[in-house]
Formats: C-alpha cells, sequence, structure tokens
C-alpha cells in the first residue's frame, strides 16, 4: 500500500474534524468528500431533487490535476467546480459539466457543485447519482512513510474525539487588531513534531491547527470564515500563527511534547 499523501491527511484531517457538518449558507448543503487511506480519489453516492444544490468540498494544492466524473440516470445533472475563495464563480472551462480534468491554480478548498438545471428544478426533478474525484500530481511536501501516516491520523482522530496528550493555555486573538488574551488548547501528537492543536477561541468555537515533522501547515478555515488566510512563523521555540483574523501564539514544546 502507497503511503498518505501530506495532501490526503489533511484532507482527511479536516473531515475528521467536521465531518457531518453541512452548512445552510445561501440554501447550499455542504459535505466533505473523504478520501480513504492511501487513495488519491474519493466517491459520494446520493441524490438531488427540484432546487436542491450540493457542494463536495476538498482541500488540494495548486499544480495538482483534478479529475471529477458525475453518473446519474438523470443526463441533465450537472457540476460546476469552484476555486478557493469562490462563492458562485466556477472554474472558466468546468460549469455544467458531467466530467471535467484541469489543474489547478492555486491551494486552498475547492467546491464540487451539483445541480439540476432550471427547468428540471422547475420541475421538481429528482436525481441519483455517483461523483468521483481524483487528484493527482505535484504536491505540497513529501509524504512520508505509511506508519508516521497513519499515526498522523490517529492523532487527528483523537483530537476529533478531545482526547488529548496536553492541555493548558496560550496567548490568542481572535478578531483582526483585538489584544492578545488567553484561550485553553488541547494537543493530540503523532510524534516527532506532528501534532493536532485544538484551541478552544474566546466565543466558544474551536479551531484546528495542523503540525507536521514541526513544520505549521494550516488550520480548518472554511469560507465561513471570510478570511481564509494561513500564516505562520517560528521565533526561537515559539510559532506564531495567523489563521484567517484570529492569531495565536503556540509554544514549541505544545508541539513535541516535554
Amino acid at each position: 500500500m502507497k503511503p498518505l499523501s501530506l495532501l490526503h491527511w489533511l484532507s482527511i484531517a479536516l473531515a475528521l474534524l467536521s465531518a457531518g457538518a453541512a452548512g445552510a449558507a445561501d440554501g447550499i448543503e455542504t459535505r466533505s468528500m473523504q478520501f480513504a487511506k492511501g487513495a488519491s480519489s474519493a466517491t459520494a453516492k446520493g441524490s438531488i431533487k427540484g432546487r436542491q444544490t450540493i457542494d463536495y468540498r476538498l482541500r488540494a494544492r495548486g499544480g495538482q490535476t483534478m479529475t471529477v466524473t458525475l453518473k446519474s440516470p438523470n443526463a441533465g445533472l450537472a457540476f460546476n467546480v469552484l476555486p478557493p475563495g469562490s462563492n458562485d464563480v466556477a472554474i472558466e472551462d468546468a460549469i455544467s459539466r458531467q466530467t471535467w480534468t484541469g489543474t489547478l491554480a492555486s491551494d486552498g478548498e475547492y467546491s464540487v457543485r451539483i445541480y439540476l438545471p432550471k427547468p428540471a428544478a422547475q420541475r421538481g426533478e429528482k436525481a441519483s447519482y455517483t461523483l468521483t474525484v481524483s487528484i493527482g500530481g505535484a504536491s505540497a511536501a513529501s509524504s512520508g512513510s505509511e506508519a508516521a501516516d497513519a499515526r498522523a491520523l490517529a492523532a487527528t482522530g483523537r483530537a476529533s474525539e478531545g482526547r488529548f496528550d496536553a492541555t493548558g493555555q496560550i496567548p490568542c486573538a481572535q478578531a483582526k487588531g483585538q489584544p492578545m488574551g488567553q484561550c485553553a488548547f488541547g494537543v493530540a501528537r503523532a510524534g516527532g513534531g506532528t501534532a493536532t492543536v485544538v484551541v478552544t477561541r474566546p466565543d466558544g468555537r474551536k479551531r484546528a491547527i495542523f503540525f507536521d515533522k514541526g513544520k505549521a501547515l494550516g488550520a480548518d478555515l472554511s469560507q465561513a470564515d471570510g478570511n481564509m488566510t494561513f500564516r505562520a512563523t517560528k521565533e526561537a521555540d515559539l510559532y506564531r500563527i495567523q489563521a484567517g483574523d484570529e492569531r495565536y501564539e503556540i509554544p514549541e514544546a505544545v508541539v513535541f511534547g516535554g
């Protein structure tokens, strides 16, 4: 079995932390596209009726190749592919398609939006479907060993269940320009600087930050956060994290232990 790529680890990590979540923004249901361990593709089955619209979301890197295939007894069922940060503007050649392959322009969360054409939607037609999404090509970093990937996924799973290796307080700020305060955190470690840190923000909501081999990779940001920018620097033994408008200061010992 091939080692799990870093991209797939992050995709599954995000899915574990938001499993089953669906958004009602703009009347569009959102679902996570989940990749099995070691797989470069994922398949989802479902049905849609009338004006219902479903977004399947997954994270990918610029330069990778995405292939999307939609199969349905209803020949009118179609999909668009939306790039990161877009609520309604699709990739130019990925509109009203049943199959599409393209090279991705940027890192971030992509949406495959499934819908019925307006006449069919107005008639209240129903369509079952099978959606398959494949990701290939360049990845952001080396995938590492299969054992390390398994430990990373196990740690993320524990974090999603609130089973932490350590807990405490770290400096944090939830809004732009807000002075730093203190936030509770929990960390689930996989060893060697690979860990998932879950911070409870001042408003009670949680933010997950992912580390791999001592590098801060990203956070569970989504379009609902508005600003999806992620930046990380390290000064001596302190990580300075910016996740959207939020800021965190995470000591190295939180990630590595000891």
